[in-house]
């Protein structure tokens, strides 16, 4: 049944979705045709996608901590599932996880934020964009997060601080080492109470460059309810709606737009 509601949604998006052609606003345009449309096969997407290849081929099983949509009524839910099996089910696509690596490169933040890390997959992506970024993830599972860090450790990347732990109870102080956000990613609790409260406790830091990208906006009533909350937000002007993702920025020199485009 949950399938059947997606694909309808989505059926819905593709009817009101729109190509460049169409878009009217020279900002928008030109991330269309610089970064959605960027074709290159950039180095890093090797790097990442073997790192994923093995992860698909691992039948290892791993116990897993589900603070989010998952646990449901629960404060956290725990399973024993095969890590090719997780990546499946939580991880970005490749698609997608190489659009969040060339939005990063073009916007060059200097301080991004992730919630939910995984094994670390779109992490990667993120920091080989912007190597000089100082990157903070945090995973609620103790376990995933350990793969994740031993990912990060193979290629020895530098530029990314792990924190793990509850979002509720981590959040908030990773947020006070910060000075200000000028990238933000949440992929994890898609639930609409925890995806309002994080953005509003990361709203505070946000500046007139900064990105905040969310993962699977149309995945539930809740989150379609949460985008259209964040998306009324007064702080912001322009938002970008690929369903599988929605992206928010809040450039005062520009009008308030919401568009739906197709990718």
């Amino acid at each position: 049944m949950k399938r059947i509601k997606i694909l309808i949604r989505y059926i819905k998006y593709l009817h009101a979705a729109k190509t460049k052609f169409k878009i009217h606003s020279p900002f928008v345009y030109d991330l269309i045709t610089k970064v959605f449309e960027d074709s290159r096969e950039y180095e890093a997407y090797d790097k990442v996608e073997t790192i994923r290849k093995e992860l698909l081929s691992n039948v290892n099983p791993l116990e897993i901590c589900d603070f989010g949509a998952g646990a449901k009524s629960h404060p956290y839910l725990t399973s024993i599932k095969k890590i090719k099996h997780i990546v499946k089910q939580t991880g970005q696509s490749p698609k997608h996880s190489q659009l969040l690596f060339r939005i990063v490169k073009y916007f060059k933040p200097k301080s991004i934020l992730e919630l939910g890390t995984s094994f670390g997959l779109s992490t990667i992506y993120q920091s080989l964009a912007s190597p000089e970024s100082k990157i903070i993830t945090i995973e609620g599972c103790a376990n995933t997060a350990d793969k994740a860090q031993k990912n990060f450790n193979t290629l020895k990347l530098k530029n990314i601080k792990l924190v793990i732990g509850n979002f509720n109870t981590t959040l908030p102080k990773v947020l006070k080492k910060f000075d200000t956000l000028d990238y933000v990613f949440i992929d994890g609790n898609h639930r609409k109470e925890p995806i309002i409260k994080y953005f509003e406790q990361c709203l505070p830091l946000s500046n007139n460059n900064s990105v905040f990208v969310f993962d699977d906006i149309h995945w539930s009533k809740g989150m379609e309810e949460a985008w259209g909350y964040i998306k009324k937000n007064p702080k912001v002007s322009v938002t970008i709606d690929i369903f599988f993702m929605g992206f928010v920025f809040f450039k005062k020199e520009l009008s308030k737009q919401d568009f739906i485009i197709k990718f």
